[in-house]
């Protein structure tokens, strides 16, 4: 398992579809994830801190955990199977462990507001991971359009990545 961090959600000019950027903690190697509309936006949304008037479904997610006296441990990007990425979010509840099979954008979505670390199996970071240097992201981030909203960048260079 190696640990990441979220280094932004960005939007493709092209076809507007959002794409999370998973960092490597230890690396510059990157593990970008195609995601819908709705998970991009309840990502950023806690990323950002923004109040919102009522529970998005991975707080109403969150609140149950917490009812049933679980409590997430971490998620994992553990698979990546015919351009299919799974996830799984592991609970502890009465002192053992239970594996929740996942999409990554709602695991990542729910990591954020509980604050549990990130990871990823390297089989799957073998498969799609991204080496980038300075210069890459130098230009990415040089596409940007002013007045962007913080954490979410509009690349220039395609990454190679897959749907969920």
């Amino acid at each position: 398992m190696i640990e990441l961090t979220i280094e932004s959600i960005r939007v493709s000019l092209m076809n507007y579809q959002r794409v999370v950027i998973l960092k490597e903690k230890e690396s510059d190697r990157y593990l970008p994830i195609w995601i819908g509309p709705a998970e991009a936006d309840a990502i950023a949304v806690r990323l950002q801190e923004v109040a919102v008037a009522r529970p998005l479904t991975h707080d109403l997610l969150r609140s149950v955990i917490d009812s049933l006296g679980a409590s997430v441990d971490y998620v994992i990007v553990n698979d990546l199977s015919n351009d299919t990425f799974f996830a799984r979010i592991m609970l502890q509840i009465d002192g053992r462990v239970m594996e929740i099979d996942s999409r990554p954008s709602d695991a990542i979505a729910l990591a954020v507001r509980v604050q549990v670390p990130i990871y990823a199996d390297e089989s799957v970071l073998e498969k799609a991971g991204v080496k980038l240097d300075a210069a890459d992201l130098a230009r990415i981030d040089a596409a940007m359009p002013p007045g962007a909203a913080a954490g979410t960048r509009y690349p220039e260079a395609q990454m190679k990545g897959v749907h969920i």
